[in-house]
């Protein structure tokens, strides 16, 4: 009896025989998964560090940043002076740093924006007090703040320097200080 030896069994192809050029090391997905696992997925490899963050550097944008934090940041700091008739430091930290941190996340890291965002820290804490000298006086008036702020500016900034000891000017030193140190450490 002469026995038939079975057909030789062709290779099945795989992702290196369907493309030579194909890496034979590459990771392969487990069954019923269309991809390998990915870096920093559920279940998957360790994530590999980031890269730095590209720098940016647009000082024109940091400007109009800083501003329009330092005009919001006035407001409410003289609508916190007018509703409690007292000045209050950690609003002017607040509006030194909202000022600062705009600048520098908004215009990375350009040496005029940490200097600009001390000058317009300051400028923004004179407003503010400023415009709850104008609704403290609008209160006691009967007038309208606007009235006061506007028509009596003269008014108002007599009752400011009237009210100013050496607190207020503490105040916009640490403003300042806050606002330099908030444009450093945001453009990193």
């Amino acid at each position: 009896m002469s026995q038939s030896a079975p057909p030789p069994q062709q290779p099945q192809p795989g992702p290196v025989a369907a493309n030579p050029y194909a890496n034979p090391y590459a990771q392969q997905a487990p069954a019923g998964l269309p991809y390998p696992p990915q870096p920093g997925a559920p279940g998957g490899m360790p994530m590999a560090p980031a890269a730095p963050a590209p720098v940016r550097d647009n000082p024109a944008l940091g400007l109009i940043a800083a501003v329009v934090a330092a005009v919001v940041a006035a407001g409410l700091y003289g609508l916190i002076i007018g509703a409690t008739k007292h000045e209050i430091g950690y609003a002017a930290v607040g509006v030194g740093f909202v000022t600062g941190l705009a600048a520098g996340k908004a215009g990375g890291r350009s040496a005029v924006l940490p200097v600009a965002s001390v000058v317009l820290a300051l400028v923004s804490v004179y407003f503010g007090q400023l415009v709850g000298e104008a609704m403290i006086g609008a209160k006691e008036t009967g007038l309208s703040f606007s009235q006061v702020f506007f028509d009596h500016f003269d008014v108002v900034q007599k009752a400011w320097k009237q009210d100013a000891d050496p607190l207020t000017f503490l105040f916009f030193a640490i403003a300042g200080f806050a606002a330099f140190s908030a444009a450093k450490k945001a453009a990193q």
